[in-house]
């Protein structure tokens, strides 16, 4: 048996999802049980690189059947295609389950970060793409913001560009004020699923390049396990508090990004290379996600001030999200990987 299918045979509250829109991936995905997928300008841009032979005519249609439309909205046109393909593979899952499983999220543009109405106008445009879809959002004070009105408008949510518990702890209460706002006017919040990102791999990654830069040193197997002393501390705190936000795992640079969440309710966003790896590991397949980070290595990342920025529930004020090193390497890589798609559809339209 597969490792993912085990996993989610043992442990169904364990949700795995593709880190794709690619459908041969998300097909891939779901053979081994996996629920939902995710999407955004950079993973768009992967998937029409390696498949570029299959979309290629789409892009040309579109710029002859749209003469007036800026290379921006033609790329945001095959965002949503590639969304509303994938989206099928998913439909089925999203029925059975009334909306819990069987998602696909849309990011709103990068460029809105700064802007609760930006953001909050430009997810209820995604939102109404497919019927199955699900809101990603940069988790900067205006993100927080603006989560709270998507969740109000019954808007499912998906918190990205997150790193940290005190950003955790902010969107969890932000969809809990606009859940009960639902429930106060009488509308439904049943078939709603937010979920709240932390992207475990690239607080690894932050870590590392802040330590190579200010000369720290520290053994580099104690930095691979930041991020699950992050996550593992946010969702301790979730449970407690009873959030009906799901944490969900992205980013994935080792095994302990899977291997050490088994069999908590959470949500793993794995891309389909790190699957293929976890599939044929010898890792067993049992409930990790109690389990302790090493106690020495634990206090070896408490000594590093960046690292307790992110651990710590009151490490960041709301205000500082979007100056968080992670949230600034993140963002930068996303805004260029967004320019790299208008630029790859200009390539077609500029002839």
């Amino acid at each position: 048996m597969n490792k993912l299918y085990e996993t989610t045979s043992k442990y169904p509250m364990t949700e795995i999802w593709n880190d794709s829109c690619s459908v041969s991936e998300l097909k891939y995905c779901i053979e081994n049980g996996g629920v939902g997928a995710t999407t955004n300008p950079v993973i768009v841009l992967n998937v029409l690189k390696k498949e570029l032979p299959h979309w290629e005519e789409q892009i040309k249609e579109l710029i002859i059947n749209n003469p007036f439309a800026t290379e921006d909205e033609i790329a945001w046109d095959m965002i949503k295609i590639l969304g509303k393909t994938a989206s099928k593979e998913l439909l089925p899952i999203f029925q059975k389950t009334d909306g819990k499983q069987g998602r696909i999220s849309f990011q709103t543009n990068a460029k809105y970060y700064r802007s609760k109405d930006y953001m909050l106008n430009h997810a209820i445009e995604l939102a109404s793409t497919v019927e199955n879809s699900q809101i990603k959002a940069p988790t900067s004070k205006a993100g927080v913001e603006a989560f709270e009105e998507m969740t109000y408008q019954g808007i499912s949510i998906n918190a990205t560009v997150s790193f940290t518990v005190a950003q955790a702890i902010a969107v969890a209460e932000a969809v809990e004020r606009g859940l009960n706002r639902r429930i106060k006017e009488g509308l439904p919040v049943e078939n709603m699923n937010p979920v709240c990102t932390i992207m475990a791999g690239r607080v690894d990654d932050y870590l590392k390049k802040h330590c190579k830069e200010a000369g720290i040193l520290v053994e580099p197997e104690v930095l691979e396990w930041a991020g699950v002393a992050v996550v593992k501390n946010a969702y301790q705190i979730y449970q407690a508090k009873g959030y009906r936000t799901t944490l969900l795992v992205a980013a994935y640079r080792n095994p302990y990004h899977w291997n050490q969440f088994i069999g908590g309710k959470i949500v793993l966003t794995i891309p389909y290379d790190w699957q293929l790896k976890y599939n044929t590991s010898n890792y067993e397949i049992s409930a990790t996600m109690d389990t302790e980070v090493n106690k020495d290595y634990l206090e070896k990342l408490q000594q590093l001030d960046e690292f307790n920025k992110a651990y710590l529930p009151n490490g960041l004020k709301p205000e500082e999200f979007e100056h968080y090193g992670a949230f600034i390497d993140t963002m930068n890589q996303f805004l260029s990987g967004y320019d790299d798609l208008c630029k790859l559809i200009r390539k077609y339209m500029v002839i």
